[in-house]
Formats: structure tokens, C-alpha cells, sequence
């Protein structure tokens, strides 16, 4: 009789392996801490802005840190409100929108439209038939916009507005800042004048 034939040999199976490291230490992309990112991001000092629409139900109107141009030709901005922000989604639903760019004594403003009062428009002196959205009188300048686009930003809706009419101030009252957790003012006594024509800004 033939010699039985060898039993196959048992199979084996490769560990469990790490997944690979960074050799500087650097986390994985998307792994970055939120805390850690917000306190960087705290250093970032930003305007604060109150962003108004008119809708059939009334006016809205919320507090913004993230607004900011993106283009000259056309001219165009945008901000960024909370994915799930029902006055962000009543601003696209309207199709247009006001910024109202808050001056350095509008601390109370900001505040109003950054929570959930009810009547957020009682404070402050608002022009509720401005076009395009309630207008705050004593802000540092005025942007009427129509909605261009918006989409999802992470756990952001941007939305782009096409400017129709932009308005600045007179007078040289400074303008309301965000940094570090707190609102702050510019310090006219430190400030220091930069030429800045020769700045090539969009084009290095």
C-alpha cells in the first residue's frame, strides 16, 4: 500500500501589528484632540459679526465669529454657522442676508444673538425693514448679500453670499474681537500703521 501522505501542516496566523506611527509623534489625520484644537484656534483673533435675514415668520439673526472675504471679482464673502443652526438654514432658505460688522461697545448685541432669547432684536436698534436683512444701527459696516452657494463644512454649513451693496461706517470707533474666550478691543494707544500696498497677497 502507498505511505498515507503527509498532513498538511497547521496554518498560521501573523499577529496583531500597531498601526504605523509617526516617527515625529504627530497623531493620525483626524485623531487631533478638540480641546487642544480649540484653545489654538482661540489665538486666532476674529471679528464678530450678527448675520440678519427676514423670513415670513419674523426676522433672525445670529452672533458669527467665522465671517471673512472670499472674493474681489466677484465679490463675494462667507460665514459659518453650526450644521444643525436653524437661523443658518432660515438664512439659506431666504436666499439673502445682511452682515452687520459689530463695533467695539456692541458687547450686549453679541451676546443677545449668540444664545436663545426670544426677542434676540431687543437689543440694540435695529431697522427691521432694511432690505436683505434687519439692519444695527452704531455697527462698523453693513453687507447686503444674496446667497451664492452652501454646504457642509465639517461639522459647519458654509454659506457663500454674493455682495449687492456693501456700507461702511463713518467715524473711528474700532471693532469687536474674539480672541482667547473673550471679547476684546483694539487698542488705538499700540496700534502702528504698515503700509501695506506693497502686500501681494493672492498672488505669492
Amino acid at each position: 500500500m502507498p505511505a498515507p501522505a503527509p498532513a498538511p501542516a497547521p496554518a498560521t496566523m501573523n499577529p496583531p501589528t500597531d498601526p504605523p506611527t509617526d516617527p515625529l509623534g504627530d497623531p493620525p489625520a483626524g485623531q487631533v484632540d478638540p480641546a487642544a484644537f480649540r484653545h489654538v484656534l482661540g489665538h486666532v483673533p476674529t471679528s464678530v459679526c450678527v448675520v440678519t435675514t427676514t423670513t415670513a415668520r419674523g426676522p433672525v439673526g445670529v452672533t458669527v465669529g467665522s465671517f471673512t472675504s472670499v472674493s474681489l471679482d466677484p465679490p463675494l464673502v462667507v460665514f459659518y454657522g453650526g450644521l444643525r443652526s436653524a437661523s443658518a438654514r432660515a438664512i439659506v432658505d431666504a436666499g439673502r442676508f445682511r452682515v452687520n460688522v459689530l463695533a467695539e461697545d456692541q458687547h450686549e448685541v453679541c451676546a443677545a444673538f449668540a444664545g436663545r432669547a426670544a426677542d434676540r432684536f431687543g437689543t440694540g436698534t435695529w431697522d427691521l425693514a432694511a432690505p436683505a436683512g434687519p439692519r444695527l444701527d452704531g455697527a462698523l459696516a453693513w453687507l447686503e448679500c444674496d446667497v451664492e452657494d452652501s454646504y457642509p463644512a465639517g461639522d459647519h454649513l458654509a454659506v457663500v453670499g454674493r455682495v449687492r451693496h456693501p456700507e461702511a461706517a463713518d467715524g473711528r470707533r474700532g471693532p469687536l474681537v474674539f480672541q482667547r474666550g473673550r471679547l476684546s478691543r483694539l487698542d488705538p494707544a499700540t496700534a502702528r500703521h504698515t503700509p501695506t500696498h506693497p502686500f501681494d497677497w493672492w498672488g505669492i
